[in-house]
């Protein structure tokens, strides 16, 4: 075999420079140097090698006019409609064409033009673009003479319906999700978002999969920095395959050790379109249903679509118990460890004696026991999501009678504790991300293990921390806490409390983009034409805006754009407003863990946290 190719490619003077000792990852590279032969069983030959005789390989040989032709296709990547349309198209209606005086030969551009009935019809030039075309479900037409191949659109692969999306259910609102195929994808964002600025750009990513990825955004909304910066990132990546999104979120995210979520990730086509609206950028991948977007800020993992499609009181009214679900869900094992076993003066004495008793049976510390009780509920978490749905609802009903009364009854664990779990849990499952709720059940454990090795002042040191970490990460040049820190009161009419849509003119402020204008102005009634909650809020804007207008005398300008991570300049300077914040998080978390402490805490807890209070402020 070794000699038959020795003397074909001798003959055609081609030396395609691939063996079984190549790479995998430097096959196509090397194929997109090798010419196409002008021989058409050369070419067929190639074929057949390169792609190991595949039984799922169609090659089709015929003759028409004296010309030899052959088309080429993957059967299970083509749509076998077209397959038949193209041959039809040669065989039956060839003599029609030809009563008309056309005499096609082999004159490639004459089929190009008037020889293939179908869509798009492409040229290439070497073996490297046939084969990524044949695996991309592209159909191969070869001729004998002829020096270049055309590749026609014939992609049409099974793909599976639309359905709702699983992870993002809602009450009110679209009930269409992302699938597997990236072109269903991307028409679905087309449905909702028809203007000619939105952009789609394709990249392939993966030496071995080539997994096509889209780069899609608003031309005039979203900033051309930003968007260079995704495509550079995405560009970067060298890898062998990508499967799924979470491939390219992991290689293209700020910072790779932190917990937290920094791209935005999501199955619902109308989230897609609102992010792109906002100036963000989306970034499909093929064979996945989750779409990602970026960059991500801290408020978003709060928000629901369904906030945005029901009467903005009723969003106003829920948002704020998500964040009380996540204090809860966060830190209520880890209060509960702090307070039985450093603090109990801070019980009243009736529920301290009804935790006492119920704690007389147990063999062990409470610090123990959470932890206990934490690893049980993370292990049914999982069992339940691995299994099937049927016997997963059954593990659930099972974990819940073990753990809530045969465990209570053996003295285990105490009914106080099992309430703490329970509660934490319900609290986690009222976040609209799951990428949130995963966070906070890694960030759950070392805080039971901070309060209970120095009680509150462990929990309140956890909590800088955390708030340390949050007001420094950054996702794509862009700060977490955008709208917190640093604050903007502009964007507090969707932060902590949702406003209503004719109060929200101006776009979240995304690394400076120049288009911030949401709607026109004066979009919402008159105070006389309201009545109620509403016109009392209208005429406290309004005397606000009055008020400040009236006392500082400011003209109004264009704010400056934030400085973003691919600025150099920002890469050597921290904005003086995120210092301020870090000052107030800590001296508050401090302030707040020398009160409890000093009132209620023992004397140990009183030395350690006055000195880390009052040498902080003497540093400063």
């Amino acid at each position: 075999m070794r000699g038959f190719w020795q003397r074909l490619f001798r003959r055609q003077q081609i030396n395609p420079k691939v063996n079984s000792d190549t790479p995998i990852q430097e096959v196509i590279p090397l194929l997109s140097t090798t010419s196409y032969p002008d021989q058409l069983s050369v070419a067929v030959a190639m074929i057949k090698e390169i792609l190991g005789n595949s039984d799922d390989l169609v090659i089709r040989e015929i003759k028409i006019e004296g010309t030899a032709l052959a088309i080429a296709f993957i059967e299970d990547l083509t749509d076998k409609k077209l397959i038949k349309v193209l041959l039809e198209s040669l065989l039956l209606k060839r003599p029609l064409v030809k009563q008309a005086g056309v005499n096609l030969a082999s004159n490639i551009e004459h089929w190009k033009e008037m020889g293939v009935p179908l869509g798009e019809v492409t040229t290439i030039s070497n073996m490297g673009e046939l084969i990524t075309g044949l695996l991309n479900g592209d159909t191969c037409l070869m001729a004998d003479g002829w020096s270049q191949a055309l590749l026609v659109d014939t992609k049409g692969w099974e793909k599976r319906a639309i359905s709702e999306p699983q992870t993002s259910v809602v009450v009110r609102g679209s009930r269409e999700g992302f699938v597997e195929n990236i072109r269903t994808n991307i028409a679905l964002i087309r449905r909702r978002l028809r203007h000619p600025n939105l952009r789609v750009e394709s990249l392939v990513v993966g030496d071995v999969t080539n997994t096509c990825v889209f780069v899609v955004y608003v031309d005039g909304i979203a900033n051309n920095k930003l968007v260079a910066e995704v495509q550079e990132r995405i560009k970067r990546i060298k890898i062998d395959g990508v499967l799924e999104g979470h491939y390219l979120e992991a290689m293209i995210e700020d910072n790779r050790f932190s917990p937290f979520p920094q791209v935005w990730s999501t199955e619902r086509p109308d989230s897609v379109v609102a992010d792109l609206l906002e100036g963000r950028v989306a970034i499909l991948t093929d064979g996945t249903p989750f779409v990602l977007t970026v960059p991500l800020q801290f408020a978003m993992l709060l928000q629901s679509p369904e906030d945005y499609y029901q009467r903005w009181v009723l969003s106003l009214f829920l948002r704020p118990f998500r964040y009380l679900g996540l204090v809860i869900s966060a830190f209520l094992p880890a209060l509960y460890v702090a307070i039985t076993t450093y603090h109990q003066e801070m019980l009243p004495t009736s529920l301290l004696v009804s935790i006492l008793m119920q704690r007389e049976r147990i063999p062990y510390p409470a610090v123990v026991e959470a932890l206990v009780m934490q690893i049980t509920f993370e292990i049914l978490l999982e069992a339940g999501a691995r299994l099937p749905r049927a016997l997963g609802q059954a593990i659930g009903i099972v974990g819940a009678l073990v753990i809530g009364d045969a465990a209570v009854r053996a003295g285990l664990v105490s009914p106080a504790m099992v309430i703490v779990v329970a509660a934490t849990a319900i609290a986690s499952f009222a976040f609209p991300s799951f990428d949130l709720t995963n966070t906070v059940r890694l960030l759950r454990i070392p805080l039971i293990l901070m309060a209970a090795a120095l009680g509150l002042f462990g929990l309140f040191s956890g909590l800088i921390l955390i708030l340390i970490h949050l007001v420094n990460l950054r996702s794509f040049g862009t700060p977490y806490l955008q709208g917190m820190a640093p604050f903007s009161l502009a964007e507090q009419k969707d932060y902590l409390f949702r406003g209503p849509w004719w109060i929200m003119r101006t776009r979240p402020k995304l690394g400076g983009q120049d288009n911030i204008t949401r709607q026109a102005s004066h979009q919402g009634p008159t105070p006389q034409e309201m009545s109620g909650g509403e016109a009392l809020i209208a005429r406290i804007v309004q005397r606000i805006k009055r008020k400040t207008t009236g006392c500082y005398q400011r003209p109004r300008t264009r704010q400056k754009p934030i400085k973003t991570d691919w600025d150099e300049t920002s890469r050597r300077e921290s904005t003086k407003s995120e210092t301020f914040t870090l000052d107030i998080a800590f001296l508050g978390a401090a302030y707040f863990s020398d009160v409890f402490t000093r009132l209620l805490g023992s004397t140990r807890d009183k030395r350690i946290s006055g000195r880390l209070f009052f040498g902080y402020r003497q540093r400063k």
